[in-house]
C-alpha cells in the first residue's frame, strides 16, 4: 500500500449525494530569505468555511507521503497544507543529510517556531478555512515541530504528534499553551528516551494543559508511514494496526476541538 495513491473522489452527504473531487495546488512562499513550498488540499464539494490543519512532514523533507496525508484530511472535510521546513526541493532519502538538516532547524527555538509559522500563515490566508478552527500534525521532525507550534502560543485548537521526539516545555511555554495535545507514541521506539518521555512529560504535568499520549504496543519509529521498512533501519517500522488505531485517535480528538 502506498499513501499517495489513494482515490480522489469522495462522497459528501447534504441530503443527496454530491460527488466531489480532492483538489491540490503547490505554494510558494517565504520565510525571510528562504522560498518554500508546500502543497495544499481540499475537497471543492465542501462549501462554506471549514477547520484547518497543518501537516509538518517527516525530517526526509515533504515528500509524497506528508502530501498524501494533507489528501486524506482533505477527504474528511478539512483544508489541510503540507508546509515545507526545508526549503523549495530540498528532500533526502539519506539518515545523515536528514538529520543536519533537522538540527539545523532545532537548534534555534526560535526561528524553528517561526519556520513552522510560516507555514502556518498560509494556511490561514485560504478563504475557506475557519481561523477559529485550526489544527496541527507532524510526523517524528514534524510531530516535535507541531509541539513547538503550541509552545509558543499559537492560536491552535490543537495539535498532533505521530512518533515525534517529545520536547519537553520550559515554564515560559508553559504559560503560553493553550492548545491541546495528542501524542500518539509506539511503545517499542528506541529513538526516544523514557529520561525524555518523563520530562516530557512531567513538565506537561505541573501546568493545567489539556493533554493525552497513547501508546501502541509493539510499534517502533515511523510506524504510520508505510514506507518505513525500506529504509533498511531496525527501529523504523510500519505499523499497519497502530497507523489506522492511531489516525482514528486523531479524528476522535478533532472531532472534540471542533465540535
Amino acid at each position: 500500500m502506498k499513501w499517495y495513491h489513494f482515490p480522489l473522489l469522495v462522497l459528501i452527504l447534504s441530503g443527496s449525494a454530491v460527488r466531489g473531487e480532492i483538489q491540490t495546488r503547490s505554494i510558494e512562499y517565504r520565510d525571510q530569505d528562504v522560498t518554500l513550498a508546500g502543497h495544499l488540499a481540499w475537497d471543492d464539494a465542501v462549501s462554506g468555511k471549514r477547520p484547518g490543519v497543518l501537516v509538518v512532514h517527516e525530517w526526509w523533507g515533504l515528500n509524497n507521503y506528508a502530501r498524501a496525508r494533507a489528501e486524506q484530511l482533505a477527504k474528511l472535510g478539512y483544508v489541510a497544507f503540507a508546509l515545507d521546513m526545508y526549503g523549495k526541493g530540498k528532500l533526502t532519502e539519506h539518515p545523515q543529510q536528514a538529520g543536519e538538516w533537522a538540527s539545523a532547524i532545532r537548534k534555534n527555538t526560535d526561528a524553528w517556531q517561526q519556520r513552522a509559522r510560516a507555514g502556518l500563515d498560509v494556511l490561514r490566508q485560504q478563504a475557506t478555512v475557519d481561523h477559529s478552527r485550526l489544527a496541527a500534525i507532524g510526523y517524528c521532525f514534524g510531530g516535535s515541530t507541531v509541539l513547538q507550534l503550541a509552545y509558543g502560543g499559537e492560536r491552535l485548537k490543537g495539535v498532533v504528534s505521530f512518533h515525534g521526539s517529545l520536547p519537553a516545555a520550559s515554564p515560559a511555554q508553559l504559560k503560553k499553551l493553550t492548545a491541546g495535545i495528542l501524542v500518539c507514541h509506539g511503545a517499542a521506539d528506541a529513538f526516544i528516551a523514557a529520561e525524555q518521555i518523563d520530562k516530557f512529560r512531567g513538565a506537561l504535568s505541573q501546568s493545567s494543559a489539556d493533554w493525552q499520549m497513547i501508546y501502541y504496543a509493539g510499534a517502533r519509529h515511523s510506524f504510520t508511514n508505510p514506507g518505513a521498512d525500506q529504509r533498511g533501519i531496525e527501529n523504523i517500522k510500519y505499523d499497519k494496526r497502530a497507523d489506522q488505531r492511531s489516525w482514528n485517535h486523531m479524528k476522535t480528538f478533532f472531532a472534540e476541538l471542533f465540535r
